[in-house]
């Protein structure tokens, strides 16, 4: 299916953004938010229905949830991996569909490592016992995230070496599966995220300690992606700029990191905090995030994405207008309105993607 001719824009949400050989049509992407509601790591109905519509809502580019690399790197049983050949084709199929609806499909890679194995929020989200299909998960250490959940094994070289490839074939199967936009996930307390953290990660060995050791697997992790996801297409790469807490993981860090991921040959660092540990104090309110989108941006010489309780039109456009950010993404606010993008537009008053069988319903149509 073609997608409409957009009509000319005004508004920086609503100017194209090419990235290598991709082009975005607008600004606005889908945050990566899990559904937890794959059958063995592979995607289904919900997710094929989901996706299609927030494409045809009008956003620029969609990042699939969270996809494991590995079964033991599954935040709970119900989230979608690329850890083998036979659950590429079911997102083939979203892929194509995002991309037969003019946005530009991508999808997020990542490991939970000890906050691996819970059950699904819905379903109380405490630890899957063992017995009852749980697994034992990975981590920097032995600590567990939290007093009800299960402690972690320890990962060794053999171990590590065995997560940087997994990542690598999770993005060969991405590419097979057509996505044209990939997103390593190393932020919200997640395996990469735990290892940078210095509250997470006491390692003494070449893992852990200085900011070097620390930085070690998220860019070991980057390179292994990069080599084998074509240098046409963009790598994007989600962090957390801050721990929230005392002694953590900071913004000073972050832009560190940032700058040594362009390096790289990340092309976009996609800005969030949190989720290490679970004394955080988060201080949240509407874009609480965007100042470390600025810095990193301003500081790293990265393009980023501003993400977090982002939820107006108007917004967003004085964000990117401002040069905040290059890229919003939007996570509840698009689970409320898949067509956020298509009210953005008539709000900001330039022209969206209105696909033509929705022509009827557009602001000013009758």
């Amino acid at each position: 299916m073609q997608p409409p001719p957009a009509l000319p824009a005004s508004a920086t949400l609503f100017e194209p953004l090419t990235l290598r050989s991709v082009t975005l049509r607008n600004r606005i992407v889908l945050s990566p938010m899990a559904q937890y509601s794959a059958e063995d790591g592979s995607a289904g109905d919900w997710h094929f229905v989901h996706y299609g519509s927030r494409a045809v809502g009008g956003a620029g580019a969609l990042l699939v949830e969270v996809t494991a690399v590995s079964p033991e790197g599954r935040i709970s049983p119900g989230d979608l991996g690329l850890w083998r050949d036979e659950q590429v084709e079911p997102l083939a199929r979203i892929a194509a569909q995002v991309a037969g609806h003019g946005a530009v499909p991508g999808v997020q890679i990542g490991h939970a490592g000890r906050k691996a194995c819970v059950a699904r929020p819905w379903e109380g989200g405490g630890a899957v016992p063992l017995d009852r299909g749980g697994w034992t998960p990975l981590g920097p250490g032995t600590e567990s995230f939290g007093p009800n959940l299960h402690a972690p094994r320890a990962l060794t070289e053999d171990d590590l070496a065995g997560v940087i490839a997994a990542f690598r074939a999770a993005a060969v199967r991405a590419h097979r599966a057509g996505f044209r936009l990939l997103e390593i996930h190393a932020a919200h307390g997640y395996l990469i995220h735990q290892f940078l953290s210095p509250l997470v990660n006491r390692r003494a060995d070449r893992w852990g300690g200085p900011f070097e050791n620390r930085a070690r697997l998220a860019l070991e992790v980057t390179r292994a992606v990069r080599a084998a996801w074509p240098a046409e297409l963009p790598l994007w790469v989600r962090v957390s700029a801050t721990d929230w807490a005392e002694g953590g993981w900071d913004v000073e860090e972050a832009v560190r990191l940032a700058a040594r991921l362009r390096e790289e040959g990340v092309d976009l660092v996609d800005t969030s905090s949190g989720g290490a540990v679970a004394h955080q104090q988060v201080s949240a309110g509407p874009g609480f995030q965007v100042p470390f989108a600025v810095r990193l941006r301003r500081e790293a010489g990265v393009r980023t994405g501003a993400v977090g309780l982002i939820t107006e039109p108007a917004q967003a456009e004085a964000i990117l207008r401002a040069g905040q950010a290059d890229v919003v993404l939007l996570g509840r606010a698009m689970l409320r309105d898949p067509y956020w993008p298509l009210r953005a537009a008539a709000a900001l008053g330039v022209g969206g993607p209105w696909p033509a069988q929705y022509l009827r319903g557009k602001p000013g149509n009758g």
